[in-house]
């Protein structure tokens, strides 16, 4: 018995350019970037208590867990400020900041593991997150900063994230 195969492939008309409005608004305005950037500029001068702000919450969140215990729930309070921390440390001037941030993220990604993630390798990236703004180590380049989030890193691969 041999079998046919029906199907056929019919391609769908493309119609990207008009999704995306291209012909109808044109290009990125460049008024309007300056504009935004203009108004970022106006509130770097806030950049360093936002980040102690969220400095402060990610501290928080570690407290709870060392308090309530490494539950599904204080694991993912403590991922969303690493998470928070992971997006705006570039933002705020400390490239090393979101490259910590991330690696910690990396290392408690997985809701299913977070409840037994290394807790003293969690507190490694907490306290270099701490000590990046100690020091001003802003850039990821950074000498000590370069060894310290190597380490990360390296450490976060070796516990298989």
């Amino acid at each position: 018995m041999s079998q046919q195969n029906p199907s056929q492939v019919i391609p769908a008309p493309t119609q990207l350019r008009l999704k995306v409005g291209v012909g109808r608004m044109g290009s990125i305005d460049a008024a309007a970037i300056a504009k935004a950037e203009a108004a970022l500029k106006s509130l770097s001068g806030n950049f360093g208590q936002w980040l102690q702000d969220e400095i402060t919450k990610l501290e928080a969140a570690r407290q709870q867990v060392k308090v309530a215990g490494a539950t599904a729930e204080t694991m993912e309070n403590l991922y969303l400020r690493a998470h928070d921390l992971k997006g705006l440390g570039t933002t705020y001037g400390y490239q090393l900041i979101t490259r910590i941030a991330a690696s910690l993220c990396r290392l408690i990604d997985d809701k299913d593991k977070r409840p037994t993630a290394p807790m003293g390798l969690v507190d490694a990236h907490i306290d270099a997150i701490k000590a990046a703004v100690r020091e001003d180590m802003k850039a990821d380049d950074h000498p000590l900063g370069r060894a310290l989030i190597g380490e990360l890193e390296r450490r976060v691969k070796e516990a298989g994230c």
